[in-house]
């Protein structure tokens, strides 16, 4: 996919446009970690954790591999301190959660279907053509 000049006017990213962005981000970021491998290892790590997690099941060897991915997040995530406020991670729930999935994926089985792309295309078709169609005034009653 080519994001060309819009990329910079992205406000949020829908599902796709993320997956997108993460096949091509190490290869564009990479030169611009030149000299700084560890940010670059923090990178992979966190790419290969988020399309590990996405598998649609799991074996004892892919699990293996997710926690590789996170010991290289958790190994390196550190880097990245001097550019929060707080020089904390510790409370930002995605990063906290991020340890939990093993455990949730050997309780209740593969994550595969928890994005959101069902929902953003719902929002998407549904809520925005309502609205368009509506006369703006009392806009919720008329998309009900």
């Amino acid at each position: 996919r080519q994001f060309g000049d819009k990329l910079t006017a992205v406000k949020q990213w829908t599902g796709s446009e993320y997956k997108d962005m993460l096949k091509v981000w190490l290869a564009a970021l990479a030169p611009l970690l030149k000299g700084h491998p560890n940010h670059l290892k923090f990178l992979k790590s966190v790419t290969d954790f988020i399309l590990i997690a996405g598998y649609h099941s799991h074996t004892e060897t892919t699990l293996r591999y997710l926690q590789d991915a996170l010991h290289g997040i958790s190994r390196n995530i550190h880097l990245f301190l001097p550019y929060r406020h707080n020089q904390s991670i510790s409370k930002i729930p995605k990063i906290h959660s991020l340890f939990h999935y093993i455990e949730c994926i050997k309780e209740m089985g593969s994550t595969d279907n928890s994005d959101t792309e069902v929902s953003e295309a719902a929002h998407k078709n549904l809520i925005k053509d309502g609205y368009r169609t509506s006369n703006k005034v009392d806009y919720i009653l008329q998309m009900l």
